[in-house]
């Protein structure tokens, strides 16, 4: 029997992710054909694969997908420097971790849905509100991730620094933070999944564009394999900004894994 490598693994697990997922769709479709349920209910997954790719050969989905990226990526953006900002600043001063913290939490108890109509009254309709609401459910993972990151640098290390006379500023940037690094890109991965989710739901309060707008106006009339193509583009889109941003990361780890982190 050959023996089993981690490459070898990776691909078995890969293909049986892929089977699972086929065979859950193929049962999905029997389901809706044997019972003749009807696709204003559930249709089925050939007649949404079908209107999927008839509204982007027609160009219809186009500008909405356009418009949905750009507000997850400035969200994202904005959000994510914010969040790095404030943890880096959180995770290095306790004192201003206890004065901000309580405030910081009560930002993201509230509950953004409720948020939506106000951020339409204060900044209107169109990108800027969709873009506030994705920009505030980003914020949070950044920020967490951060300072905790920094507050759980190992003493070993600091020591050292503190030996080799670094500064403030050298330990942070030299030890602290690419110490901090697999903890900080998780809560970029985990920001990049929520930004899809804020984008979507700024949309469906007030946007006239978008893949959120798109369901809307497909849901105001009836049209409900339109709704499952949009959502099924908004997973896939999610999906591929996931990967991309775990390549990424694998990448810088692998790199600034063959360097050691002293200080200038």
């Amino acid at each position: 029997m050959p023996r089993l490598t981690p490459r070898l693994l990776h691909h078995r697990d890969a293909t049986g992710r892929l089977l699972l997922g086929l065979a859950a769709l193929a049962l999905w479709e029997a389901v809706v054909r044997l019972a003749a349920v009807s696709p204003l209910v559930l249709p089925a997954p050939s007649q949404v694969a079908q209107v999927l790719v008839q509204s982007l050969a027609s160009g219809y989905l186009v500008p909405h997908v356009a418009r949905t990226l750009a507000e997850v990526l400035l969200g994202l953006l904005l959000g994510g420097t914010l969040g790095f900002a404030l943890g880096l600043a959180l995770g290095e001063s306790a004192r201003l971790r206890r004065l901000l913290m309580p405030y910081v939490l009560l930002t993201q108890v509230v509950p953004k849905l409720a948020l939506a109509p106000l951020f339409i009254v204060w900044f209107g309709f169109g990108l800027l509100p969709v873009v506030v609401m994705t920009a505030l459910i980003c914020f949070f993972p950044l920020l967490e991730n951060t300072a905790t990151g920094l507050q759980h640098t190992e003493a070993a290390a600091l020591e050292l620094f503190r030996l080799l006379r670094a500064s403030r500023w050298q330990t942070l940037w030299r030890l602290k933070v690419p110490a901090s690094l697999p903890g900080i890109l998780a809560g970029v991965r985990v920001a990049v999944v929520l930004a899809w989710v804020g984008a979507v739901v700024g949309e469906f309060i007030g946007a006239s564009q978008g893949l959120g707008a798109v369901i809307v106006a497909a849901q105001g009339s009836m049209d409900t394999p339109l709704m499952f193509a949009a959502l099924a583009l908004i997973t896939a889109l999610g999906l591929a900004c996931y990967a991309a941003v775990l390549a990424v990361q694998q990448r810088l780890l692998q790199a600034l894994g063959t360097r050691a982190p002293l200080p200038a």
